[in-house]
């Protein structure tokens, strides 16, 4: 098949335009006296916002009293957007505003750059200045893979300097170096690295990335042991993920270990297949239940375990259905999976729709804790804002706000505050100079999980302990987290707009977006922003 992947390699390239101009509103509106942009946002919001009716500025009363015109034209469209976010960024840290909707649709096409390395980055002490990355993956015939950089390297150096907070973003450059240090230990006081195994120089490229990166069966015990990792929820590949199921079959797996730490969700319809293809006895029952706010409750459903998944070729730039095909179940009434703090959205949907049903052990880290999803809104009011096509040319701003939560079949209630804790904890430290190809069973988090299934210990490196992470107070800039990577999933509901699942990017890459983006005038950012898996240790 003519494939592409959309938005699941590592680094997204989001070309942006910065200008004097950000505050420009493009002029009244006649009807109302609000700046036209100014106007869309509360609109727009007002409509859909999954938290419209906690948000005062954002009652149906205000938008009709003598203070709204006041109010919407006291602040440029971002400042406005976000003050009318829920508890940002906590409850909220999710919705966020584009001024460039083209590059925003480029950016959903899956139109980026990759160098084919999945790094976590960590600070390397207390000091939180000096930084070091672990590659969790290379994906094949990418420019890592080519330059020889393997899974479990352990990067000090970014073109010949020691990577600090200040400079780690050369990570993500369109050419750029990376050494690999020869020595890594971790003791109480953090990361120490010494001499040089390797330096290499990487040019990113267009890549594609089938997220169907791994199967392996073992025979442990008598046990028939599939172990599968899977980093993206695209429907473009849903029959690669229905072909691994098969295979598994073929091999007569009854004990699936699931590999999850590097995927931050994707296609709801990836998930449900997902679903079916680990459990197959609940066909029918529902799997994912929507609740959108009380102006969209028309829209709010459940998407149920089925038999079939739809499959897809990429033709002309256009995701296309090739038709159908039967799910491949194994049947299990237990699955393990493997977490960390990149596993998000689509991902964290799969263990708690599983949870409705069946068996679910994690192991590994806390999820991220995305339970929410959003759609893109345009500057197009007679569409209800979803029409692109519609949208008004004069201006370029667009909106991907949250308007639904969803929950398992159960409707069972989401954590309030963080992400899925594991059943069985593995510190993300343990991972330095431990763990090598996927399916080595030096990889801590893989050894645990066939020591539960088999009862049997598996040997392997000690594990190393450690207190710092990266994400603890990174850079302390203002409005530390603004998600620009989305997924598109395949849900269309009622034919009328598209859900989108978003991914997490960590904060580290948004606030040194964010600096850029409000302080330079005419300035054309190309950059690489990292999709998922900063794995921090909290």
């Amino acid at each position: 098949m003519n494939k592409i992947k959309a938005i699941s390699i590592l680094l997204v390239t989001f070309f942006l335009t910065v200008s004097c101009n950000r505050n420009d509103d493009g002029g009244d509106n006649t009807q109302t006296g609000a700046k036209q942009i100014n106007n869309f946002v509360w609109k727009g919001l007002n409509s859909w916002y999954y938290w419209q009716k906690d948000v005062a500025n954002l009652s149906d009363n205000f938008g009709n009293s003598n203070q709204y015109v006041n109010y919407v034209n006291s602040k440029n469209p971002d400042d406005l957007f976000y003050g009318l976010v829920y508890d940002y960024p906590n409850t909220d840290r999710f919705s966020w505003i584009v001024d460039d909707v083209e590059a925003l649709q480029q950016q959903f096409s899956g139109i980026s750059k990759d160098s084919g390395m999945n790094l976590s980055l960590y600070y390397k002490d207390t000091g939180k200045v000096n930084v070091v990355g672990i590659i969790n993956y290379v994906v094949t015939n990418s420019p890592a893979a080519k330059a020889g950089l393997e899974r479990g390297d352990v990067i000090d150096k970014v073109t010949g300097a020691a990577i600090t907070a200040s400079n780690y973003q050369q990570l993500f450059s369109d050419n750029f170096s990376v050494s690999v240090a020869e020595n890594v230990s971790v003791s109480s006081s953090g990361v120490v690295t010494s001499g040089e195994k390797k330096k290499v120089t990487l040019v990113p490229v267009v890549l594609e990335e089938n997220p169907v990166a791994y199967y392996q069966k073992y025979d442990i015990n008598d046990k028939k042991i599939g172990y599968l990792v899977y980093n993206g929820f695209q429907s473009i590949y849903n029959d690669e993920l229905n072909a691994a199921f098969a295979q598994m079959k073929q091999d007569g797996v009854k004990d699936l270990v699931l590999d999850l730490r590097y995927n931050g969700g994707g296609s709801v319809e990836s998930a449900v297949a997902l679903g079916q293809m680990v459990t197959g006895n609940f066909t029918g029952s529902p799997y994912v239940i929507y609740d959108f706010n009380d102006k969209h409750n028309k829209y709010d459903d459940a998407d149920n375990l089925s038999d079939k998944v739809n499959t897809y070729n990429f033709v002309n730039g256009q995701t296309q259905n090739s038709g159908t095909q039967v799910i491949n179940s194994l049947g299990l009434n237990k699955v393990y999976v493997l977490t960390s703090g990149g596993t998000a959205s689509a991902s964290e949907l799969t263990i708690k729709g599983l949870r409705a049903y069946i068996n679910v052990v994690t192991i590994g880290a806390e999820t991220y804790g995305k339970f929410v999803g959003s759609i893109t809104l345009y500057d197009s009011p007679s569409s209800d804002y979803t029409s692109y096509s519609g949208r008004n040319t004069s201006h370029k701003w667009a909106m991907q706000p949250i308007v639904f939560s969803y929950y398992n079949g159960k409707k069972e209630a989401n954590p309030t505050k963080g992400g899925i804790s594991p059943d069985y904890a593995i510190d993300s430290f343990s991972y330095f100079g431990t763990i090598k190809q996927f399916g080595n069973t030096s990889d801590p988090a893989l050894a645990k999980a066939l020591e539960l299934i088999t009862g049997t210990k598996v040997t392997r490196t000690a594990s190393k302990k450690s207190a710092f992470s990266l994400y603890d107070g990174f850079l302390g800039l203002t409005k530390p987290l603004r998600n620009l990577e989305q997924k598109c999933t395949s849900k269309i509901l009622k034919n009328k707009f598209i859900i989108y699942e978003s991914l997490r990017l960590q904060d580290l890459f948004l606030e040194f977006f964010l600096f850029f983006f409000k302080n330079i005038c005419r300035l054309k950012i190309l950059l690489y922003i990292c999709r998922v898996n900063f794995n921090f240790v909290e």
